[in-house]
């Protein structure tokens, strides 16, 4: 019966917008078993893409409230699904398997676990961009855009910044997953941000740290200066994270680097590097110490910008020392622009795959 349960729980979660592949050695089923109990299990299945309270998912499934509402807070604090206290009323929504349970076992993750994702993270990285809408849009660094470029407000960090009333930082779980495997990044760890439009909705978060808004700004810029690529979802509004992301680690730019997927349907991007080959210098910082994406390639003469790989986040530019590396906001022919909100983007999402959401909305 718990090997039903599974398999279960492993068809819903490729039934939402994101999937969650099959594989050959059942991998992904070993995976669930790790951070689901059978009665977990069967409660996420219950549970919705949209926010509901205990009451209601009680009303709604015929579960007794009082042992739901035990067994919601502790899914919640083992990152099984995404819950919200709102000062006394908890809102809980399933989450896929990413972004969502996978980002939310960071203060779960051993090595059985790593290697469990290290494991999953190829077949899943083929599915899951084999199809758009793009998880994640580039936020390039805004020094480069500000002034030079008509940016919209989803283009920009300080939009995100400025739209919150609470600021957290926590570990990166990518690197803390290379880190458990023997791979450690030598860029900083504790990186990654959320943000939320309601103050003090981080106290006492269990993984995390606040954070004030000048800390978050930074955040981000030391983010910059250690070169990693600000990445967020692809949404115009709603934005609640961002991450700062280096090419060893990152499961999605990985997906560039080591699966070889196009760039372009990997990340939504509005702008690419370019290089004056006159004024290059030949010097190899741009690709050597900043381009997590292997976008930059040396020439007879100069160094060159390969425009189908660039994904436009401007590290390149702020390290050249002769200034001959510009950010070029692409042709509005070239231009996706994102979903407006989280659940158009899984309705987007869940169109292009073929799959039928209705049931988890």
């Amino acid at each position: 019966m718990s090997e039903e349960v599974y398999k279960k729980l492993a068809h819903v979660l490729d039934t939402l917008p994101n999937g969650f592949p099959s594989t050959e050695n059942g991998v992904e089923i070993r995976l669930l078993k790790k951070i689901f109990t059978p009665d977990e299990a069967e409660l996420f299945c219950d549970l919705k893409l949209k926010f509901e309270t205990a009451d209601q998912i009680a009303g709604r499934t015929g579960r007794p409230l009082e042992p739901l509402k035990k067994q919601l807070d502790t899914m919640m604090e083992k990152g099984q699904l995404f819950g919200i206290d709102m000062g006394g009323v908890k809102i809980y929504k399933m989450m896929p398997w990413a972004f969502g349970i996978y980002e939310f076992q960071l203060p779960h993750m051993d090595k059985e676990l790593a290697e469990l994702c290290e494991e999953y993270g190829a077949v899943y990285g083929k599915q899951f961009f084999a199809a758009g809408p793009q998880l994640m849009q580039v936020i390039p660094i805004e020094s480069e855009i500000h002034g030079k470029h008509d940016a919209l407000p989803y283009e920009r960090v300080s939009n995100i910044i400025e739209n919150s009333q609470s600021f957290m930082h926590f570990d990166c779980i990518c690197k803390k997953e290379k880190g458990l495997l023997g791979e450690p990044c030598d860029r900083p760890v504790q990186v990654c941000m959320a943000f939320a439009p309601i103050p003090g909705i981080f106290d006492n978060h269990p993984y995390g740290k606040t954070m004030t808004k000048q800390e978050a700004y930074d955040l981000v810029k030391k983010a910059e200066e250690e070169g990693l690529v600000h990445l967020t979802w692809n949404v115009e509004s709603g934005h609640f994270f961002i991450c700062n992301c280096c090419g060893c680690c990152c499961g999605v730019l990985r997906s560039i680097n080591e699966l070889g997927i196009n760039a372009g349907d990997v990340i939504n991007s509005y702008y690419y590097a370019r290089i004056d080959a006159d004024a290059c210098t030949l010097c190899g910082v741009c690709a050597d110490e900043r381009c997590q994406v292997n976008a930059i390639e040396e020439g007879d003469q100069a160094y060159r910008v390969i425009p189908e790989k660039c994904i436009g986040c401007g590290l390149c530019i702020t390290t050249c020392p002769v200034e001959a590396i510009s950010l070029v906001r692409k042709a509005d022919n070239q231009i996706q622009p994102p979903p407006k909100d989280e659940m158009d983007w899984y309705e987007k999402r869940a169109k292009l795959r073929g799959v039928d959401i209705s049931a988890y909305k």
